[in-house]
């Protein structure tokens, strides 16, 4: 991979930040390479500051320097960036975490853009993303390579349909939200047990990731991996009756549905 290749991104928030440090973490390109503007200016200079990446004024200057820009703003603005980026787009490759917006309404705007959507996570501050592309015909399987490549920084990387897109918005997007619920949750009864609460969440958050790490590692499905926390008439046993008695699974299932819908009213 190049790492001379320009990247501009607009928007310096949350995700925008997080694929930033996994960059520079990486060296995936030189950082006088990356050229970066958000709105609020002081979130970019704290950027400058900690990876020395260069602070533009304008979109216009970014799309202006990049070969590749990454737009990292939130779906509601994208009228305002988009039209903006129109009146200079010269033929850059445009990388998208918006969620929710469908490629057709980046092509109506910019009929010859070449975009790759990207549907990111959070958990790519610490180099354990999970990342899902799709793309438009316009876009050629070098700059897939890059995206992809760009994406592995963070975590991992699938490749999908768009018509997939907002399901694994709800799942992995939105989804360490929802994990960092559950085992707060747990930590909470357990304090509430007696168990001091920062001991009570470290306990909860390395057992899920311990678990989810057995999950990827391990060629047992999941229906054997519970059978083997589990002895017959033992203490799991009692947990996993509660779960199984309980309106859990119907209650996830709303929440990965309902998630679901409102990304695909988003686009």
């Amino acid at each position: 991979m190049d790492i001379n290749v320009k990247l501009g991104v607009i928007g310096c928030g949350n995700m925008g930040a997080s694929i930033l440090s996994s960059v520079h973490k990486n060296n995936f390109i030189n950082s006088d390479n990356v050229f970066i503007y958000d709105l609020n200016s002081q979130t970019a200079m704290a950027l400058n500051k900690k990876f020395n990446f260069r602070v533009l004024n304008s979109i216009e200057e970014v799309v202006k320097k990049s070969d590749i820009l990454l737009v990292a703003v939130k779906p509601f603005v994208f009228d305002d960036v988009f039209q903006e980026i129109k009146k200079y787009y010269d033929n850059n490759l445009i990388l998208s975490i918006l969620a929710g917006v469908k490629i057709e309404k980046y092509v109506k705007l910019i009929p010859n853009i070449k975009v790759i959507r990207i549907m990111p996570n959070t958990p790519a501050l610490v180099l354990e993303g999970m990342s899902a592309i799709c793309y438009n015909d316009k876009v050629n399987s070098c700059d897939v390579d890059f995206a992809y490549s760009l994406m592995q920084n963070c975590g991992k990387v699938v490749k999908t349909d768009e018509d997939k897109m907002d399901i694994i918005t709800a799942l992995s997007g939105s989804g360490p939200a929802f994990y960092f619920k559950i085992i707060n949750d747990f930590a909470l009864s357990a304090s509430k047990l007696g168990l001091n609460y920062s001991d009570a969440l470290l306990l909860s958050a390395q057992t899920a990731l311990g678990s989810a790490k057995l999950i990827l590692n391990s060629d047992k499905d999941i229906k054997t991996l519970i059978k083997n926390v589990t002895t017959p008439k033992g203490c799991t046993e009692v947990g996993n009756l509660v779960l199984e008695n309980s309106d859990i699974s119907e209650v996830l299932d709303k929440v990965i549905n309902d998630t679901a819908k409102r990304a695909h009213e988003l686009g």
